[in-house]
């Protein structure tokens, strides 16, 4: 039975989509879920998926996959870790939809629904990617997108 006073910290589970089309796409991955398990507890991230580039232009295919976890972190938090990360494993931002080393954005947080200056969650446009929405299905097809009501799975189908 917990109190109003009990001091463990409550925990949100998270989803994270990665990806990357510059340099070593792979090692890019594995050092960002590295650097995540510092804050993310559980951590587990689906198989890596070679993508096509959507909506950004031509440029190099990415490699993306998803992860899920547990934190303390509030969603603001963890989005300034991830922005955090993003700039400490080389990514750049010269324009709108450039190449990156990294991508990390942040999809769900909880059941959660923010519309915040700098954050929106769920991420506005996950439920048209295929290429967050299957690997984020791998490891959490029953989670329920708090906007829709509809599963990871669900939403997964539907997309072309």
């Amino acid at each position: 039975m917990s109190s109003k006073n009990d001091s463990r910290p409550h925990f949100t589970s998270v989803a994270i989509a990665l990806g990357s089309n510059l340099g070593d796409r792979d090692a890019r991955l594995r050092e960002a879920l590295a650097l995540l398990g510092s804050s993310i507890w559980e951590l587990r991230a689906s198989a890596f998926h070679d993508t096509e580039p959507v909506g950004v232009g031509p440029q190099p295919p990415f490699l993306n996959a998803a992860a899920v976890g547990q934190t303390t972190l509030t969603a603001r938090e963890l989005l300034s870790l991830l922005l955090d990360l993003e700039r400490q494993l080389g990514r750049e931002r010269p324009y709108p939809g450039a190449p990156r080393t990294i991508d990390l954005d942040l999809i769900l947080f909880g059941g959660a629904v923010i519309d915040e200056p700098g954050l929106i969650v769920p991420h506005p446009r996950f439920r048209e990617r295929r290429f967050v929405l299957e690997p984020l299905a791998e490891i959490a097809p029953d989670w329920v997108d708090p906007v829709t009501g509809r599963t990871v799975r669900e939403l997964a189908s539907a997309v072309p």
